[in-house]
């Protein structure tokens, strides 16, 4: 389970920040998980309890945001939203583009006591 590792990459980062401060713990911890990054919300969701009890992230509060994807078309240069990294430009039908939003998979920001 992929969801496995990124939540306790987080975890592991967020014990590191709180030691580097001499902190206690992790009041707020804001999250931007890309529609494009390729994790399963809802099993992340689901793993998160698990590997946060007993950790600085212990009755932290978890706020999500998750940009949907966006691309532009390497073609006629036509920006649109995309569900699949594989989805095709809606005006020429072109394969080709630069995915511009989506991919983030990255702790935006830690409020720590």
């Amino acid at each position: 389970m992929h969801e496995l590792s990124v939540v306790t990459s987080i975890v592991k980062i967020a014990e590191q920040e709180v030691h580097k401060i001499k902190g206690k713990k992790v009041l707020e911890l804001y999250l931007e998980i890309g529609k494009l990054s390729g994790v399963e919300i809802s099993s992340f969701h689901f793993v998160w309890p698990q590997c946060i009890s007993g950790s600085v992230l212990h009755d932290s509060l978890l706020y999500v945001e998750e940009p949907i994807g966006r691309a532009k078309c390497a073609e006629c240069e036509m920006e649109f939203p995309i569900e699949k990294s594989f989805d095709s430009c809606p005006k020429c039908n072109s394969p080709f583009k630069e995915i511009l939003s989506g991919k983030e998979l990255k702790i935006k920001k830690i409020i720590i006591k």
